[in-house]
């Protein structure tokens, strides 16, 4: 049996951040797989989330903790043509930008399975316009 990342991405539901000093230490773990400087899990951490699942897998992966590089990371394709597997979406929004797996789309949003959607992983909808980029990580 073949897991996608969009499989494994799943099983992370819930994991969520912690208020206060403390911080949530596998949310740590996936930040520091790529750079030492986060203190606590009160940073954006969407790239980290990603850059993990594909870790696991050994998918193709930015090592960044910046949203936007994914966007030169696996093949490009069209919104229409992604699938929840291994396509993930990259957004721009106000601070910077936004990566996480593709889980569908309506006419006016795209929904996506990720990691910093209200501070925790879950499903969250978003801006189609708000799209920079989707990308095929296998």
């Amino acid at each position: 049996m073949d897991i996608t990342a969009f499989d494994l991405a799943q099983r992370f539901v819930g994991i969520h951040e912690v208020e206060g000093i403390a911080s949530n230490p596998l949310i740590l773990g996936m930040l520091r797989l790529d750079d030492d400087w986060p203190q606590s899990d009160a940073v954006p951490w969407c790239s980290a989330f990603v850059n993990f699942i594909a870790w696991e897998l050994r998918l193709p992966r930015s090592k960044s903790l910046a949203a936007k590089s994914w966007l030169t990371v696996g093949r490009p394709i069209n919104l229409e043509e992604a699938v929840p597997q291994n396509d993930v979406v990259i957004l721009t929004r106000a601070g910077g930008g936004h990566v996480a797996f593709f889980a569908g789309f309506t006419t006016d949003t795209v929904m996506l399975l990720g990691g910093n959607q209200h501070d925790a992983v879950d499903i969250a909808e978003f801006p189609r316009a708000n799209i920079v980029g989707v990308r095929r990580l296998a």
